[in-house]
């Protein structure tokens, strides 16, 4: 039994939107996902997913997304991204999880999931970058979340590796001598690998992959993958 990882799907199956804007990679890309993906992943795997799972408003508009979702192999824990806008509370995507029968889904929001002895927790983040009040606002929110999510896990399990997920990007390759409220929780709850997402065409050079401080951090947008989960354990 093994852990993937993989974010910004953006699943056209609900909303369409199209993806050329960031290059030829995406081209035909929910096929490539599909089979790369069932090439590598078995039923008894977990996959997580953090976020921009696709282009719906409202989660009713996402259910074919999630339907293709379901039809992958192995378990998936989605979190949430910028574009998900059909986030709404845990209460209301579980009921949506049960009503539609998609049993192999789980949410990934103000809590943690123990999977084979890692601690998955995480939140969307926030642009660290952002220069408005409002920008400041919901990065302290999120990174309430964040230290929410992780402190819950360490509360029933001490003992556990912390793997976090992130939306954002915590940190970038030309801002890491600066300090920012998720980098230091990231620090303060001595997490050893951090994965996010967000990050495609051009941005990707912005992107820090390596060792900071103790962590290590990795980069999953599908687009840097080529559309094959990565395996973290």
């Amino acid at each position: 039994m093994a852990i993937y990882a993989i974010s910004d799907l953006h699943l056209p199956f609900g909303i369409y939107k199209p993806m050329d804007v960031f290059g030829k990679v995406w081209e035909n890309y929910t096929e490539k996902l599909f089979y790369n993906w069932n090439q590598i992943v078995s039923d008894d795997d977990t996959v997580i997913l953090p976020g921009d799972l696709c282009w719906a408003t409202y989660l009713e508009q996402a259910l074919a997304d999630f339907k293709f979702l379901e039809s992958l192999k192995g378990k998936k824990i989605i979190g949430k991204g910028n574009h998900d806008y059909f986030f709404t509370t845990i209460k209301k995507m579980n009921e949506f999880l049960s009503q539609n029968d998609l049993k192999s889904v789980s949410i990934l929001y103000n809590n943690y999931f123990l999977v084979e002895d890692q601690l998955i927790c995480g939140s969307r983040g926030w642009d660290i970058l952002g220069k408005t009040e409002e920008d400041e606002k919901l990065l302290d929110r999120e990174a309430i979340r964040l230290e929410l999510s992780i402190t819950a896990a360490l509360k029933k399990h001490p003992d556990k590796e912390i793997c976090v997920f992130l939306h954002y990007p915590p940190d970038y390759n030309t801002t890491l001598t600066k300090t920012n409220k998720i980098m230091g929780i990231l620090e303060k709850y001595n997490v050893k690998n951090c994965y996010y997402g967000h990050l495609h065409a051009k941005g990707i050079n912005q992107a820090f992959i390596g060792n900071h401080n103790s962590v290590n951090f990795s980069l999953i947008s599908a687009d840097y993958l080529e559309f094959t989960p990565k395996k973290i354990m």
